[in-house]
């Protein structure tokens, strides 16, 4: 460790590296993220349908592939899409959250994206926001925008910016009341929420034409076109 400073792992701004913040912030993080799951779990069993098993192994994979390109932020950390939103007008907002955290913890243990310690903040900015935030977003958007299948593409586009802004916003109060690199709030603020402003737009658009496609195709496969509730 040099300079007194916490020795970083890769990792990206929102999926936060070891050492990035203080061990009662990650403590509190996991509290609420092992909360949060216990919900979706239950919900999840409940909902699932044996069609949506193979959808999710599916989807787990792409977000992988989705998150593979970086770009660097500050601090040893950077931004990239991140998926939540899409996995969650797929598989619904309990699946898709579980789906979300098993790929967070992947990324934490097999390829250094994200802190081991840190994995309970990482799951509520990636996998609990697009889940109790993006999804009902979707579906208060649906009910303004035109009906079909543009209007259901363009609500989830418009749910994925606003989850990926949202992350963004959560990760840099969590930084300013518990932050532990020494970055100024200042700095860390105008590179993170910048960054991911950038990537919610293009997440946003990734999202709507992979909505819009399937609705074409496999318009089953789109939870959120399915039911105006989770």
């Amino acid at each position: 460790m040099g300079g007194g400073r916490p020795r970083l792992r890769r990792g990206t701004a929102v999926h936060i590296p070891d050492g990035f913040m203080s061990g009662p912030m990650a403590l509190g993080g996991g509290v609420v993220a092992g909360g949060g799951l216990a919900l979706c779990g239950r919900r999840a069993a409940t909902s699932m349908r044996e069609r949506d098993l193979p959808l999710a192994g599916l989807c787990g994979a792409f977000l992988l592939a989705m998150e593979a390109p970086v770009i660097p932020v500050a601090a040893g950390t950077g931004g990239h899409l991140l998926g939540g939103t899409l996995a969650v007008a797929l598989l619904g907002p309990w699946m898709g959250a579980v789906v979300v955290t098993m790929v967070t913890v992947i990324l934490a243990l097999f390829a250094g994206d994200g802190g081991t310690t840190a994995l309970g903040l990482n799951v509520v900015n990636l996998a609990l926001v697009p889940a109790f935030v993006g999804y009902p977003a979707i579906l208060g958007w649906r009910r303004v925008l035109p009906a079909g299948r543009l209007g259901i593409a363009a609500a989830c586009g418009l749910g994925a910016v606003l989850s990926v802004v949202l992350a963004a916003l959560l990760f840099t109060i969590e930084y300013a009341v518990a932050g532990t690199v020494g970055v100024p709030l200042g700095t860390m603020a105008a590179a993170v929420l910048g960054t991911y402003a950038a990537v919610g737009l293009i997440e946003g658009l990734v999202t709507a034409l992979i909505v819009r496609a399937l609705l074409e195709v496999r318009p089953d496969l789109v939870r959120v076109a399915r039911s105006p509730g989770p």
